[in-house]
């Protein structure tokens, strides 16, 4: 990958500037970046190595060089509506996982508000920040980082002890090498064809059809230092329930065991599967 092939590749995507890095820091820090010196809607970062990436609770999500595919899109009012910030994530990863259903036939969930999953493992997260000036959104930067092959997993993310799930990669469920550029014109495009149909119902219901966990029981928790440190959570869940789908807002509905219907929103709240009540 390089900066000619990266604009080849996506020339029919009309993005109006494209930044190719062989290493970086973070490509979230450096949209940022961007964005103070007047990136425009739909600017985008890619690079081959990520040394300083970061997730949800400030995890590390380090992309080895070669291995993987990191890249930031940047997003301005009014070119979206600045009270759906809130469904970037799950669009975010909508978009990669419809890219993975049809680029590779795999059967990609999205894992609630941010992960994708393949095989029950991570393969993918999504990281959305955003910026305001008073009530006037700035910029949102839509992070995505994706294990491609093996060696873009981290030994220490293999097994399941302190974090949801384990690490896995897409080339661990295709028989060929990945073409990172394909995968990756796949992800902007379905990203950038539904950005702007977010508040219809067609959205939020293929986000439930392709929704991991849905009927099964889950629980609902808190954000707590162990997501930072790796050790287990033992803050008592917000709700425990069966998970049964959306809202339009992208919360997501949980039937508890006493038959009460509750939503918890998109935010600092962290899903995690569990067995059914005894």
């Amino acid at each position: 990958m390089d900066q000619a092939s990266l604009e080849s590749s996506l020339a029919d995507l009309e993005l109006p500037a494209v930044r190719y890095f062989q290493s970086i820091d973070s490509t979230n820090d450096e949209a940022w970046r961007w964005v103070e010196i007047g990136a425009p809607h739909a600017a985008l970062v890619v690079a081959d190595e990520q040394t300083a990436g970061r997730g949800r609770y400030q995890r590390r999500w380090i992309t080895a060089r070669n291995t993987g595919l990191a890249f930031s899109l940047i997003l301005r009012s009014p070119a979206f509506q600045v009270h759906q910030v809130h469904l970037l994530t799950g669009l975010g990863g909508l978009a990669v996982c419809l890219a993975l259903q049809d680029c590779y036939s795999i059967p990609a969930q999205v894992k609630w508000p941010n992960d994708v999953l393949l095989g029950g493992g991570k393969a993918a997260g999504i990281l959305v920040e955003a910026r305001w000036e008073g009530e006037k959104l700035n910029a949102a930067v839509v992070g995505i980082g994706i294990n491609i092959a093996p060696e873009s997993i981290n030994p220490d993310t293999l097994s399941s002890a302190g974090l949801d799930v384990p690490a896995t990669c897409v080339e661990c469920f295709v028989d060929h090498p990945v073409d990172r550029l394909e995968l990756l014109h796949a992800i902007l495009g379905g990203f950038l064809s539904w950005l702007p149909r977010l508040a219809i119902s067609a959205f939020i219901n293929l986000w439930e059809a392709n929704l991991a966990y849905r009927d099964q029981w889950v629980v609902i928790l808190p954000p707590s230092p162990g997501h930072l440190t790796g050790r287990p959570v033992v803050h008592p869940p917000i709700y425990a329930g069966k998970l049964v789908g959306l809202t339009m807002d992208g919360s997501v509905k949980i039937l508890t065991a006493s038959g009460e219907l509750v939503t918890a929103q998109v935010g600092e709240l962290h899903l995690r599967p569990v067995g059914p009540p005894g």
